[in-house]
């Protein structure tokens, strides 16, 4: 079996999308100032879809979210070449390859990203070529059913996001995952209204169910420091992102300063950053995205790391390429879930593009024993809400 082509294309979105609402999420841009709302910087609405097919007529399927119209170049003039004509069992003489002809200008970012689609893709050839799913090639189902975490609490008004919460209790769900809307920049009054939000959550779902605080990387050093001890009595399982990803010193001294657990890593990328973020003991949760790290090739060796050192991991998102992973492993506990909604900040677009994405029943996932590879088809039904960009 040999690589015949690599297809990329970008979907881009042209469908309805929810307007922007001020104080959404605090970000990274939150502190530099901008006449414009700061998520914007991080809302992405188109999605780089890859189609590998073999010379038996198997086709892998992968996908890139970052920077999709760049990740698409990447793969077409700089990756496709280094695989065509290979064989994908050689998965991790081929993921060197990318890995290592871009080194120069790739090692994290929009090259890992894209280089991680190529991966899924020759994973989900693998699968297919055996009949069976990708969790099965990874070590095999490690657990009955994938506990997983309502993920979907941006902050909006209090009254709405207490219904919310309520409506996805009801529905089964022990975990849950809201996001701050101030940081430094709101001084007094900001840290005010991050507190009220969390304990409005906690007024719903009480305190015999998990409740995750994101800050996705929109505080710094000083405020997190602040913040902190004013968090702990909502006893959180982790507070996530609170600094930018490069500040790994920044992780290491909050991991150390509290009860609350610190985690990152979906914005950290390859094996080698994952070391060195264990060795710093910055996190003591770990989120890569597969489709990001640097694909399944990258992540089941992440995986095994973080087994070593005793420190769970949660990946950023649902979506199939990260349940396969979290299924195959004890290092990983449980999955982050999104339900299917309007496109909102982009990580929708993946249930509008792919077929296969298990919902949950009572707080869990299940992925299933018959279904071979990844388990996802393209899906048609939206095609015309899409540009799409051969």
């Amino acid at each position: 079996m040999k690589i015949k082509s690599v297809r990329a294309r970008v979907f881009e979105w042209k469908g309805k999308t929810v307007p922007p609402q001020g104080n959404f999420c605090s970000n990274a841009m939150d502190l530099v100032y901008s006449k414009t709302e700061s998520m914007s910087t991080f809302r992405f609405h188109s999605w780089t879809v890859v189609e590998i097919e073999t010379d038996d007529g198997i086709i892998g399927l992968g996908n890139v979210a970052l920077a999709p119209a760049i990740a698409k170049a990447i793969i077409d003039q700089y990756l496709t070449p280094l695989v065509l004509g290979q064989d994908p069992w050689d998965y991790e003489y081929l993921w060197q390859r990318m890995y290592r002809a871009t080194h120069a200008w790739g090692r994290k970012g929009v090259t890992m990203a894209a280089i991680s689609a190529i991966d899924l893709a020759i994973w989900d050839i693998l699968g297919k070529s055996v009949n069976k799913p990708v969790f099965k090639l990874l070590g095999g189902r490690t657990k009955e059913k994938i506990p997983c975490y309502y993920s979907k609490l941006y902050r909006t008004d209090i009254k709405e996001m207490q219904l919310e919460a309520q409506k996805f209790l009801d529905q089964g769900f022990t975990a849950f995952k809201t996001r701050f809307g101030y940081g430094p920049a709101h001084l007094q009054k900001g840290v005010a209204e991050n507190l009220k939000a969390v304990e409005a959550i906690r007024e719903v779902i009480g305190y015999d169910n998990d409740l995750m605080l994101e800050c996705y990387m929109g505080w710094n050093l000083e405020y997190a420091k602040r913040m902190l001890p004013k968090l702990e009595k909502f006893e959180p399982r982790w507070l996530e992102e609170p600094v930018i990803a490069d500040d790994i010193d920044g992780y290491a001294e909050l991991n150390q300063l509290t009860s609350i657990p610190i985690s990152g890593g979906e914005h950290e990328f390859s094996l080698y950053g994952f070391k060195q973020l264990l060795d710093k003991k910055a996190v003591s949760v770990v989120q890569y995205d597969t489709n990001r790290v640097g694909g399944i090739t990258a992540a089941h060796k992440i995986n095994a790391l973080c087994e070593a050192y005793s420190v769970p991991v949660i990946p950023h998102a649902g979506q199939m390429h990260n349940y396969h992973l979290t299924m195959s492993t004890l290092a990983s506990p449980m999955s982050e879930y999104f339900p299917m909604h309007d496109v909102e900040v982009g990580n929708e677009l993946f249930y509008y593009i792919f077929d296969g994405e298990p919902v949950a029943e009572n707080g869990f996932v299940q992925l299933e024993d018959n279904k071979p590879g990844l388990g996802l088809t393209l899906k048609t039904e939206f095609l015309d809400q899409f540009n799409i960009i051969e």
